[in-house]
């Protein structure tokens, strides 16, 4: 029984999105820290040839522990503290941060530990992520955004009334290549709401300084951009009290609903989140990929296109691979990234409209992906439904 639950675990056509290891390294690429892979070989090039597309742009220090087969059967850290440190004395970053891979999860490494010896000995600021490569990359990217910002941000900041007629200022969470790439979508997000007059005090995190993302609590809205985004959020309104906004400005309908809710939010102090389509019977549209964005996707076919029956599909939700074939079995169109083809249902009468997705297929389909915030939703729509 425990064999052939196992085999309803794995993927045997569709592929697996991005491990949290490499959400770690993704969120905290940018900010001036040293990111250990602790592993033998391997995730540091995985990472840096199909998860990040800043690797051959922008430096940053992301390094591999190289664990040794002797000391992963002795459970020997010694070496991996004294390197590490080493290199942390030499390089001088901002802060350590170490995150696991499979060994390490079968070693039962205590990544809490490990990272408080590393600190011990050099002095700098450390983290032990006890990710393993077998959750997804939100859940890494989530914690190591929650955790920085628990340690670092300035806790005296608070944003202060608003005065009349001044709209409020965003934190946008949860911004990482992994769902935005660097097509222009992480640009275009930003002038959404430049546009409507309010200031980005912080992106997490790509496009902000230090400085920008450590004052994230004179914002007076947090805006949860992708799932990655929540536990930050979480993490924020108990430093600061800072309601949040759970929604992307996808489709110029959309956009005005969001940005209505973030002046909502401001004023009543509550969390607030963009309205879902009802589930009717028939045909659906199934948008397939990360919650957050596939759920605003969804309610911007409603509100732009009429599309009642839109129907969300997170793999990520999803116990294994037949539970996706099974929701797609009555879906009269699907947008997905293209890896998902073959989970379309039988027939050919299934319209397939691609929007690639870094966190999935990787760097295969970059160039391809569209910007796809704001209008830029309605204007790639419109190209490809003709």
């Amino acid at each position: 029984m425990g064999v052939l639950l196992l085999m309803k675990q794995t993927c045997s056509i569709l592929s697996t999105y991005t491990a949290d290891v490499s959400g770690v390294c993704s969120a905290l690429y940018e900010m001036g820290g040293m990111t250990i892979m602790h592993d033998a070989s391997g995730c540091n090039s995985t990472y840096n040839t199909h998860d990040e597309p800043r690797w051959y742009d922008m430096p940053s220090m992301v390094f591999l522990s190289a664990l040794w087969e002797t000391e992963a059967m002795l459970g020997d850290e010694s070496r991996i503290i004294n390197d590490i440190s080493k290199a942390a004395l030499e390089l001088k970053p901002r802060f350590i941060a170490i995150a696991g891979t499979p060994i390490p999860m079968m070693m039962g490494t205590d990544f809490h530990g490990l990272a408080k010896d590393v600190e011990a000995k050099c002095g700098i600021p450390t983290f032990g992520f006890a990710t393993n490569g077998m959750h997804s990359y939100d859940q890494g990217a989530g914690m190591a955004m929650a955790a920085v910002a628990e340690r670092f941000c300035d806790k005296s900041l608070r944003s202060g009334k608003l005065a009349s007629g001044e709209k409020p200022s965003v934190n946008l969470l949860g911004v990482t290549p992994l769902d935005f790439s660097v097509t222009g979508n992480v640009e275009a997000l930003k002038n959404v709401f430049a546009d409507h007059g309010s200031r980005v005090q912080s992106c997490w995190a790509m496009g902000s300084s230090w400085e920008e993302l450590m004052g994230a609590g004179r914002a007076q809205v947090n805006v949860v951009c992708s799932s990655a985004g929540l536990a930050l959020a979480k993490a924020l309104k108990n430093l600061y009290g800072t309601p949040f906004v759970k929604g992307l400005p996808v489709g110029r309908k959309l956009t005005e609903e969001l940005l209505e809710l973030v002046e909502k939010a401001a004023a009543s102090g509550a969390d607030q989140e963009i309205s879902q389509p009802d589930a009717c019977g028939g045909k659906s549209v199934c948008v397939i990929g990360e919650s957050v964005c596939s759920a605003s996707i969804a309610r911007a076919l409603q509100l732009d296109l009429g599309v009642e029956n839109a129907q969300v599909v997170c793999p990520l939700d999803y116990p294994d691979e037949d539970a996706v074939f099974k929701a797609l079995e009555n879906a009269r169109a699907v947008i997905a990234d293209p890896l998902y083809k073959p989970a379309l249902p039988k027939g050919g009468s299934c319209k397939f409209i691609s929007l690639p997705h870094e966190g999935y297929s990787g760097r295969i389909y970059r160039k391809d992906i569209p910007v796809f915030i704001g209008e830029g939703f309605n204007n790639w729509l419109k190209k490809e439904m003709l």
